[in-house]
């Protein structure tokens, strides 16, 4: 069913053009003798074809027209202007201001039913390509959320691939991931960036992947020696992910290299300091020393939550960002619940 919207100041009229729209089958004539009242309705609903007469009270047709196309989703409609026979110079600006087509009065019953329906035509192909577009659109969105969730998926595992030659578990690259995701909230970024940062904090440790396993699984402490081996792992982590065509895998990358930065500059492996280091970074190493800190390992005990607290609170400008501390801090309910969630005996999928 077609909605046809007419406006003409003459009853007479109204009629008529009603009558010969009613002929055309599947469709529901509007109508209006005042532009200003049909301006509007249009602004709640979508004709399908307006008809418009050009000498009007308060508003001509082609003022109507151009207020009509200025409504947004209203550019492709078709408009048919009804103009008298000695305006020529009205129509050709009628067609140049927005008008598909015209019609001359008196209104010639044989030409105005072949002219409308020429008119309809041309919307159904319209809504026809719209609905299309939209259908695909739909398509690409559910093939682009699978190869997203697939994506998703090999990274989780390739964090994982280097975890387990680490005495670290997969419950830690979930909680570290999530406690960063609290703080971009609390720093009020994008929720792009939010979600972004959930999804590639997992691969920070990456590159220890590279790293031998006498100096990775050593018990005690690592000779000057061995923790500049171990430093490597930032590097090794970013030049595997670099480059990639996948955004969070470059992120993951920026991350790796990063999060061992220290504010004061004193970090590794490119002694960054301040806001040099990229946002990410800075966000990745409280999530990370705070998960490392309050979590049990085969060389250590697990630091208590008021401890871990207290040694962010004392980094604040050495080590760690004091806007990411804070923000840290400031989800911690959020950061219970994420402890709570993610236990090492229990390790949930992202």
């Amino acid at each position: 069913m077609h909605t046809v919207l007419i406006i003409d100041d003459s009853d007479i009229n109204l009629t008529l053009i009603k009558a010969l729209v009613l002929k055309l089958g599947e469709c529901n004539p509007v109508l209006f003798e005042n532009p200003l009242k049909a301006l509007d309705w249009c602004r709640e609903n979508v004709p399908d074809l307006v008809i418009v007469d050009y000498m009007m009270p308060d508003m001509d047709g082609l003022k109507f027209i151009n207020a009509f196309r200025g409504m947004h989703g209203r550019n492709e409609i078709p408009v048919l202007m009804i103009t008298a026979n000695d305006q020529k110079d009205v129509r050709y600006e009628a067609l140049h201001g927005g008008a598909n087509d015209f019609l001359t009065k008196p209104i010639d019953r044989v030409e105005f039913s072949a002219r409308a329906r020429n008119m309809l035509a041309l919307r159904t192909g319209q809504k026809y390509l719209a609905d299309r577009a939209q259908h695909l659109s739909a398509m690409v969105e559910e093939q682009t959320r699978e190869i997203r969730q697939r994506e998703q998926e090999l990274i989780y595992r390739m964090s994982r691939a280097a975890e387990f030659r680490d005495p670290e578990t997969g419950a830690h690259i979930q909680r570290m991931a999530h406690y960063s995701q609290i703080i971009a909230q609390g720093l009020g970024l994008d929720p792009a960036i939010q979600k972004l940062i959930l999804e590639a904090a997992p691969m920070h440790d990456v590159g220890k992947i590279g790293i031998p396993d006498y100096i990775l699984l050593k018990p005690g402490k690592l000779t000057p020696e061995e923790f500049e081996v171990m430093k490597g792992h930032a590097r090794l982590g970013n030049e595997l992910l670099k480059d990639s065509g996948s955004e969070i895998l470059r992120a993951g990358a920026e991350i790796a290299i990063t999060h061992h930065e220290k504010f004061d500059g004193s970090g590794y492996p490119r002694g960054l300091k301040g806001s040099a280091i990229p946002i990410l970074g800075r966000i990745v190493a409280v999530a990370d020393v705070f998960d490392a800190l309050t979590s049990e390992r085969p060389y250590k005990k697990a630091w208590s939550l008021e401890d871990a607290c207290m040694f962010l609170e004392e980094g604040r400008g050495k080590h760690f960002d004091p806007m990411c501390v804070e923000a840290f801090l400031a989800g911690w309910d959020k950061v219970i619940d994420i402890r709570r969630r993610f236990q090492d005996e229990d390790v949930p999928q992202l």
